[in-house]
């Protein structure tokens, strides 16, 4: 078997493979033997048909199935000695190949286009300025978090009178002319907050009442024009909100606070753990901490984004195999069309670029991503997603199983993989260049990244 590149410009080329019968011989021997120790030929043993009629009957698909392995193998084998780095994957050549015919050939010939990956050459130094939006984590954002820490980890008491916040539950009894109506609507174990009452006169009677007394109002006026609320209130359907539109008693029978969790050490250990913090003061400047390590992926996503922009200008303007690219993107999707292709290509060769500059950087500068890298890294979305809902102090067993199962996920780890690859490759960046480090609001960064 031969195998050759002929290139048609520096970014596109014609792979042959050329085949020959002593290449393929014994293993189509030996495909056929196979095949007739499992034929089951009528009039036949199993394993005594003539090695002619095996021939005859199989002899085509064999060959073309022992050719075809060998066609692959040659070509992605050069591809890969060759170290040629290959956009897409290898399609049938249009014009150079030649018709095969498996019933009059013993010789093959199999042409292959492919895209080659242009030059790349870009080069940093401290003359290079990109900026670094650090984002500021302001006073009110930690005591926002405080509240909601407080609010999180505090506890329900039961007490006597209510008060806007509590939660009041009891038996609500539709009435008519003041007394509870015959066979009219009752609902054990009904729920109401105060709060979110819309109307105040109806909101004004429920405050400073006690348990066992009993409340006297309108939900159709409590909630008005909010028919679903209505309906879950008074355990109805949406379309017979309407028929209830007159008063209903509310006997408690329980009145629920929430008391918010104290500034103390119990609270400073179910956020962050035993023994991390054992004052307010430290309370604040960890999770002043603990926020500024949320915000930083953010701040090295813009930087990365910014820093696209000046790799691509360094790298100018870099030739493609576009109508290789173009055939390709078409075989790949079915649903595609040529127009369609044609409109997202300039899209495409843009990611494209970015994509092969980041492959160059990252291998010129040795910036490998280790197993360890990837589960460190893994562990750490983890730990931001605990963080989404208030859990600051997860065990690192736990993260480290939860980002085990994670990684499982074979889109899940390349996506994780990519971003660890990306990290590496920013703080590689970080010190080639000179920062530019602006320190901005949530707010402001959320402006800028608009």
């Amino acid at each position: 078997m031969n195998v050759s590149l002929k290139n048609i410009d520096a970014v596109s080329g014609i792979v042959k493979v050329e085949i020959v019968k002593a290449d393929y011989a014994e293993k189509v021997e030996k495909g056929l033997r196979n095949f007739r120790q499992k034929a089951n030929v009528p009039g036949f043993r199993k394993g005594m048909v003539p090695m002619g009629m095996v021939k005859k009957m199989y002899g085509k698909s064999v060959l073309a199935e022992e050719v075809n392995k060998l066609v692959s193998e040659g070509l992605f084998g050069y591809i890969r000695e060759n170290e040629l780095n290959i956009l897409g994957e290898p399609l049938p050549n249009e014009s150079e190949q030649k018709e095969i015919n498996f019933d009059t050939q013993e010789d093959f010939e199999f042409c292959f286009d492919v895209a080659i990956a242009p030059e790349i050459n870009v080069s940093l130094g401290k003359e290079d300025t990109l900026p670094y939006f650090s984002i500021v984590v302001s006073d009110d954002m930690v005591e926002k978090q405080i509240a909601s820490y407080r609010a999180n980890f505090g506890n329900y008491d039961q007490v006597e009178e209510v008060e806007e916040k509590d939660m009041i539950k009891g038996t609500v009894a539709e009435l008519e002319n003041g007394e509870i109506k015959a066979g009219g609507l009752v609902v054990e174990n009904a729920v109401i907050m105060p709060l979110y009452v819309k109307d105040a006169e109806e909101k004004a009677k429920f405050m400073g009442a006690k348990v066992n007394s009993v409340v006297v109002f309108n939900p159709s006026k409590a909630y008005e024009g909010a028919e679903a609320e209505i309906a879950a209130f008074l355990k109805v359907e949406k379309d017979q909100v309407a028929t209830y539109t007159g008063d209903f008693s509310f006997e408690i029978n329980e009145i629920t606070r929430h008391k918010e969790a104290e500034l103390n050490e119990e609270l400073f250990t179910r956020v962050f753990g035993e023994g991390v913090v054992s004052t307010a003061e430290e309370f604040t400047a960890k999770i002043k901490e603990s926020l500024a390590e949320q915000f930083a992926p953010e701040s090295d996503f813009k930087f990365l984004s910014d820093a696209k922009d000046l790799l691509v200008a360094k790298a100018g303007d870099l030739p493609f195999a576009e109508g290789i690219l173009k055939r390709f993107m078409l075989a790949q999707d079915e649903k595609r069309t040529a127009e369609s292709i044609d409109e997202d290509f300039p899209k495409v060769i843009e990611d494209l670029k970015f994509h092969l500059i980041k492959e160059k950087l990252v291998k010129e500068n040795n910036l490998k991503v280790e197993e360890a890298d990837i589960t460190a890294f893994g562990k750490r979305v983890a730990k931001a997603q605990f963080a989404q809902y208030g859990m600051i102090s997860v065990p690192e067993d736990v993260l480290e199983n939860y980002a085990k199962d994670m990684l499982k996920n074979k889109e899940t780890l390349r996506n994780v993989v990519d971003r660890a690859v990306e990290e590496k490759l920013s703080s590689w960046l970080k010190e080639q260049v000179t920062l530019d480090v602006k320190e901005v609001s949530a707010e402001e960064f959320g402006k800028i990244v608009e």
